[in-house]
């Protein structure tokens, strides 16, 4: 009789787990080890690139619900959201490259910046610029700032720093120079009346915490109009 029980335990656990695997449409706050933050429908890649066209794009729409309690017993809820730099570049680079005047481009992700370096055969650099520009800001995080570049030789340069890690202790003194190097090129439109071409805010809250590019130029500015 025992032994009986434990078969049909067995094979209702079983039945149960099959029934979980079938259900395509679980709700998952991480879709991969990697540690991405979107909440997703299923545990494929980040974005998925099954064809250019709306058409060719999933019809799921992506929804999660929490409810504070039971959340410090849920497996799957994390307390600090992480982002997959290494797939979001990839997404970046996949997206301008699909522009029509873009021949090659290099995409480097750091915790708050972009580089986006490329190669195109437009007479039209303020405008491609634009494009490439907007492309990558459209899917990253609202914080990030953007940079771009039509030097082709920044490509290779980029390329060399993805080893780095972001703990590197001269991440910041190599990649400010860099970015420096990049704004000669055009960066396209500013993108409102609060922000720069770069995403880089005017009057911020926390606007003398904010270490970004222009206030760089300003203090350097400043610098020089009080020597």
């Amino acid at each position: 009789m025992l032994k009986s029980k434990l078969i049909m335990s067995a094979l209702g656990l079983s039945l149960l787990t099959a029934c979980q695997g079938q259900g395509g449409n679980e709700t998952s706050l991480v879709d991969d080890p990697s540690g991405s933050t979107l909440n997703v429908l299923n545990r494929e890649e980040q974005f998925k690139q099954e064809g250019n066209s709306k058409e060719d794009q999933p019809a799921n729409l992506g929804f999660s619900r929490l409810r504070q309690e039971g959340i410090s017993q849920d497996a799957n809820f994390i307390r600090t959201p992480q982002i997959d730099r290494d797939q979001l570049a990839k997404s970046i680079s996949s997206l301008v490259i699909q522009l029509p005047t873009v021949e090659d481009v290099a995409t480097l992700v750091t915790d708050e910046e972009v580089l986006v370096a490329y190669e195109t055969d437009s007479d039209d650099k303020f405008e491609v610029a634009d494009q490439v520009k907007k492309t990558a800001i459209s899917i990253v995080p609202r914080y990030f700032h953007v940079y771009v570049s039509d030097n082709d030789a920044m490509i290779s340069q980029i390329q060399s720093y993805s080893p780095l890690e972001t703990t590197n202790r001269d991440l910041d003194q190599i990649l400010n120079k860099t970015i420096k190097e990049m704004l000669k090129s055009p960066q396209g439109r500013a993108l409102n009346d609060g922000e720069n071409a770069n995403g880089e805010g005017y009057g911020e809250m926390n606007e003398e915490l904010d270490d970004d590019m222009k206030d760089h130029y300003e203090k350097t500015r400043f610098n020089n109009q009080n020597k």
